[in-house]
């Protein structure tokens, strides 16, 4: 085990989280949450606020995305969301 750093910074339903390994964004609520990792990973997160209990599923493998296509997911996830009711 070596050295961990995470900072979360919160503007409403959108989430931008700094690490060690780079940058991710996600966006969604407490009950339900979706991004994109600092390591070009996208996944989804599902849990019952409060208890503790969740689920995250992960797709993906491939290299490293840059900035610009994250943001660009982010904001295309985000769209959907609201379009459906979700945000």
């Amino acid at each position: 085990m070596g050295f961990i750093y995470r900072k979360s910074l919160n503007l409403g339903p959108f989430r931008v989280n700094l690490s060690k390994s780079g940058i991710g964004f996600s966006v969604g609520g407490s009950g339900f949450r979706t991004g994109v990792s600092s390591r070009g990973r996208k996944y989804t997160s599902v849990g019952l606020p409060g208890t503790g209990l969740s689920y995250r599923t992960s797709t993906g493998g491939k290299p490293e995305k840059n900035w610009l296509q994250k943001i660009t997911e982010l904001f295309v996830i985000t769209m959907v969301l609201m379009k459906g009711g979700m945000l």
